[in-house]
């Protein structure tokens, strides 16, 4: 019997390790409950919004949201991988692409922010008189101006490829410069070195404070705005794919639409995402 409690106790302290390992490898933790679900996701984990989220919704459903920090791209992959049982991402071709093929069902419009291109105040490239997002690249690549690019296929990414398309140019050369790093690092980068970089609004609202060599020099295209949706796992595709699925539809709920309308408002003074119903407008 001795025997016996000994190789119990032995495998309870195997799988607390396992689970607290598994957890080390997450950005962060959202809740206590006894059943776990992972969300891979950039800005809304970064910015805070995802545990804003997570507070209203892991405690009613005894759940805990583990958080992996990833660009759009890395997001879809370690969804279609099964790493991760939901996304939260801004990549909609992609989004579509992955519910087409089956790996990825339910997805559903979030909110949205928008990008904006910033840069040192004295506009070396004269953006500021740009007509659109793809005028404003082609004078940065025109004057051969420091721009930042993070290179790293997430949502971000994707739309300044998009743009530099539409601009009819391939960029590269000394000024064109990649981070391969996340939107907040890059933003400091650009500051640091006063160069030109396109970032997220909400991003930009909460580290403004913090890049003082920069200001918003172009914003208003169409274009820019971003739309972000959740999508998860196929029912039974991996172990909390049935509680990404329901933090989903809280998400999308008016209680949910509601933390994200308000989220920021108070510590900045403005809201750093705009909800679903505003989005509509511009998704697609």
């Amino acid at each position: 019997m001795r025997w016996r409690v000994i190789v119990l106790a032995g495998s309870m302290l195997l799988a607390v390790c396992s689970m607290a390992c598994a957890q080390g490898e997450y950005d962060g933790v959202y809740g206590s409950g006894a059943h776990a679900f992972s969300m891979a996701t950039g800005s809304p984990g970064e910015l805070g919004l995802l545990k804003a989220l997570a507070d209203g919704f892991t405690p009613k459903t005894n759940t805990k949201l583990l958080w992996k920090k990833a660009g759009s791209g890395e997001s879809l992959k370690a969804l279609k991988d099964k790493t991760v049982d939901m996304i939260m991402v801004h990549a909609p071709a992609a989004e579509k692409k992955a519910v087409e093929e089956g790996w990825a069902i339910k997805r559903a419009l979030i909110g949205s922010n928008e990008f904006f291109i910033v840069g040192p105040a004295d506009d070396p490239a004269k953006i500021s008189e740009a007509k659109s997002a793809a005028d404003a690249y082609l004078r940065i690549a025109n004057a051969k101006a420091k721009f930042f690019s993070r290179g790293d296929n997430s949502g971000t990414h994707k739309k300044e490829m998009d743009v530099w398309q539409q601009a009819g140019i391939t960029p590269s050369g000394d000024w064109y410069i990649v981070t391969k790093d996340f939107m907040t690092a890059t933003l400091k980068r650009a500051n640091e070195e006063k160069g030109y970089f396109m970032t997220d609004s909400s991003t930009w609202v909460a580290e403004k404070k913090n890049v003082p060599n920069l200001k918003i020099l172009f914003k208003g295209d169409k274009f820019l705005v971003n739309t972000y949706h959740a999508l998860c796992q196929p029912a039974g595709a991996t172990p909390g794919a049935q509680w990404a699925a329901a933090f989903i539809d809280f998400v999308a709920s008016e209680e949910g639409q509601k933390i994200i309308r308000n989220y920021g408002k108070e510590q900045y003074g403005q809201g750093l995402y705009d909800d679903a119903a505003y989005a509509r407008q511009y998704d697609d």
